[in-house]
């Protein structure tokens, strides 16, 4: 299973917020490529990087510091936060950026977003879906989780054929930030209905134990941040646990 640490930018800095919640905020790092250099040093393949300027404005804003970071570090960099448009997928891959994170265009432009899978493969983009419940029901969350898509998750999933589709990020927003764990069942059943992807858990992972029962379940990835950025656990405590 690959681990993924997560730098989330904003004004520069990285950060974490709870919840999704621009008004709770906490800054970790006034240099967040020593951060990206700290995870590869520790042995990280993988990143997760998150433009919360990008996805605050609904427009990417920080290309040109995920390029710094990707030309001055060895690691596969996943990306998103604001990606919009077919040029914004280009920019992010020419930058060394080696998948694209498409987020809210991935439930209300699906065929636009199978026409980009389509054109970069389905190793160039991760599609993000961030979930709340309605009714014990999982629908996915927009416009900052502020808004429902009125549709169901798996309604959502099956637009995306397998040829098409390899990467999901899939986030139980409830948790995401609160280290109470990942939201397993949600995973489980993703997982049951379209075994052939290549699941991330995402949201609330606090502990190593979170991470080796998402691997249990068959989840190909994990992003976490808070735990590590608080001393829950290492990068290398992580990758030796799911080894």
């Amino acid at each position: 299973m690959i681990i993924y640490p997560a730098i989330d930018l904003k004004d520069g800095f990285a950060v974490r917020l709870m919840h999704g919640d621009f008004d709770q905020v906490t800054r970790y790092d006034d240099n967040p490529a020593s951060r990206l250099a700290s995870f590869a040093a520790e042995g990280a393949q993988w990143v997760h990087i998150v433009d919360l300027d990008g996805a605050k404005a609904g427009a990417a804003r920080q290309y040109e510091l995920v390029g710094e970071m990707a030309s001055a570090v060895d690691i596969n960099i996943q990306c998103g936060g604001g990606v919009r448009t077919e040029d914004d997928i280009k920019r992010l891959l020419d930058a060394g950026v080696s998948r694209v994170v498409v987020g809210s265009l991935a439930v209300t432009q699906s065929d636009q977003v199978l026409a980009w899978l389509d054109q970069f493969g389905p190793e160039a983009i991760t599609l993000a879906l961030d979930v709340k419940y309605e009714d014990d029901i999982p629908v996915p969350a927009l416009k900052g989780w502020t808004q429902s898509a009125g549709v169901d998750l798996w309604t959502v999933l099956d637009r995306y054929p397998s040829e098409y589709l390899r990467h999901v990020l899939m986030t139980d927003v409830s948790r995401d930030g609160a280290l109470t764990g990942a939201n397993l069942d949600l995973l489980t059943e993703a997982l049951r209905r379209r075994p052939e992807l290549k699941i991330q858990a995402s949201g609330g992972v606090a502990s190593l134990d979170d991470l080796t029962r998402a691997k249990a379940i068959g989840c190909d990835g994990a992003i976490t941040g808070r735990a590590i950025y608080e001393g829950h656990f290492t990068v290398a405590q992580a990758l030796k646990a799911v080894a």
